[in-house]
C-alpha cells in the first residue's frame, strides 16, 4: 500500500488547508454563542468538500476514499471549527452517502447536486430519547396511507436539525418485525406535521447545531422512501460504517496542528533556564502525541484504501473510530498539561480543541459499542 500523494492531491490538500485557515476567524465567539457558520459553510461548499466522493454526473467531485479523507485531514490541520466540520460529516456520510448507494436515480438528481455544493444542508435522525445506543428500538411509526406514509413519533440528538433543508428519518411500519420493520425517508423541511423542536447546547462541537425532532401525522410521499420497505436497518449499518471509518479525518488534522503547536511551544517557552522541551516529562509528551498521529493516520488511510479496493470495512471502521477517538482526547489533554494554567484559558483554544475531542468517544457509535462490535470479529 503507497499512502504518498500525487502532485495534484498534494496541491488539493494545500489548497483544503488554507481554506480551512480563513475560515477559522472569529471560531471563539462561534462557540461560546453555539453559532453555526453558514458562511463557512458555503465557501467549503464552493471548494467541494460537501461532495468529495460523490460522483461528479450527481454534482460531487467524484474522488476515491483515500483522497477524500486526505482533503479532509487538511481540513481539520486548516480548519479550527470543528462544529462545523462535523456537521459536513453528519451532512455527507448519513445522508448524501445514503442517498448515492441507496437512492433512485430520480432522487439522486433531484437531491444530490444541491447537497454536493451546500445549498442544501442534510442531516440524519435516527437516535431516540429511549433508543440510545439500542438504535434499532425505535418507536417512530410509519403507517402506509394509500401513495404515502404517515410519520409519528420523535427524534432526539439530530445534529444539523435547526438548519437542515432535508433529513434522513427512520421509522417502523411494523415494531414486531424489530429491526426487519425499519424504513427510511427523505423529509424536507416545511412538510406539514413535521416540526424542529428546541436546540441542545453542548459541552463541544457547539458551532454543530442540534435539536429534537417531532412528527404529528406527517404525510411523506411514497417516493420519498429511500430504499426498500424494511430495509432501513441495513441502509442505517452501511451509511454509519462509512461515518464510523471517515467521520474521524478532520480529527486527525486537528492532532496535527496540536501536535505542532505543542512542539513549537516547548521548543520557546523557557523554565529554570532552558527550553520546557529538553525536560524529559515535557518531550515524552509531543513524542506520545507523534507517534498517536501517526498510527490514527495509518488506520485511516488503510480503511480508506480497503473501501477503494471494494472490501468489507466494518471491522477497521470501528477500530479506526476507537483508536482516533482515544488518540485525539489524550493528544488533547497532554496539550492543555504542557500549556498549564494558560492550556486551561479559552484565549489559547486549547480548552475548546478537548471538549471537541470528547464528543469523538460518544457519536457515530459510543467507544464501548466499537468494542462490542469488534470483539465477535475476533471470534470473542
Amino acid at each position: 500500500m503507497d499512502f504518498s500523494w500525487t502532485r495534484e492531491q498534494q496541491e488539493l490538500r494545500e489548497a483544503a488547508v488554507e481554506i480551512g485557515k480563513s475560515i477559522s476567524p472569529g471560531i471563539r465567539e462561534r462557540d461560546r454563542d453555539g453559532v453555526f457558520h453558514r458562511e463557512g459553510w458555503l465557501k467549503l461548499g464552493e471548494f467541494g468538500a460537501h461532495g468529495l466522493p460523490i460522483p461528479t454526473e450527481y454534482g460531487g467531485m467524484g474522488f476515491d476514499s483515500l483522497t477524500t479523507v486526505g482533503v479532509f485531514e487538511a481540513l481539520g490541520h486548516g480548519c479550527r471549527d470543528a462544529g462545523l466540520l462535523f456537521s459536513i460529516h453528519a451532512h455527507l456520510w448519513t445522508l448524501a452517502a445514503a442517498i448515492h448507494l441507496f437512492g433512485t436515480e430520480e432522487q439522486k438528481r433531484k437531491y444530490l447536486p444541491a447537497l454536493s455544493n451546500g445549498t442544501m444542508i442534510g442531516g440524519n435522525a435516527m437516535s431516540e430519547p429511549d433508543s440510545g445506543s439500542d438504535a434499532f428500538a425505535l418507536r417512530t411509526t410509519a403507517t402506509k396511507k394509500g401513495d404515502r406514509y404517515v410519520l409519528n413519533g420523535s427524534k432526539v440528538f439530530v445534529s444539523n436539525a435547526p438548519v437542515a433543508d432535508l433529513l434522513l428519518v427512520f421509522a417502523t411500519l411494523d415494531a414486531s418485525l424489530g429491526a426487519r420493520g425499519i424504513t427510511a425517508f427523505l423529509v424536507e423541511r416545511g412538510t406539514p406535521g413535521f416540526r424542529v423542536g428546541r436546540h441542545l447546547e453542548k459541552m463541544g462541537l457547539r458551532t454543530s447545531p442540534m435539536a429534537e425532532l417531532f412528527f404529528d401525522d406527517c404525510e411523506i410521499p411514497a417516493e420519498n422512501r429511500l430504499g426498500k420497505e424494511g430495509g432501513g436497518a441495513n441502509l442505517f449499518t452501511q451509511s454509519l460504517t462509512l461515518e464510523r471509518a471517515f467521520i474521524l479525518c478532520t480529527g486527525v488534522g486537528a492532532m496535527l496542528r496540536l501536535f505542532e503547536s505543542c512542539r513549537d511551544y516547548a521548543k520557546t517557552r523557557k523554565q529554570y533556564g532552558q527550553p520546557i522541551g529538553k525536560f524529559q516529562l515535557v518531550s515524552s509528551k509531543v513524542i506520545d502525541m507523534r507517534i498517536r498521529l501517526e498510527t490514527a493516520r495509518a488506520l485511516l488511510y488503510r480503511t480508506a484504501w480497503l473501501h477503494d479496493q471494494k472490501k468489507s470495512i466494518f471491522a477497521e471502521a470501528a477500530m479506526a473510530k476507537l483508536h482516533i477517538s482515544d488518540a485525539w482526547v489524550a493528544s488533547a489533554q497532554d496539550a492543555m498539561q504542557l500549556y498549564g494554567g494558560w492550556g486551561y484559558m479559552t484565549e489559547i483554544e486549547i480548552e475548546r480543541e478537548l471538549r471537541d475531542a470528547l464528543g469523538s468517544k460518544l457519536h457515530s457509535g459510543t467507544s464501548e459499542i466499537q468494542r462490542t462490535i469488534i470483539a465477535p470479529l475476533l471470534g470473542l
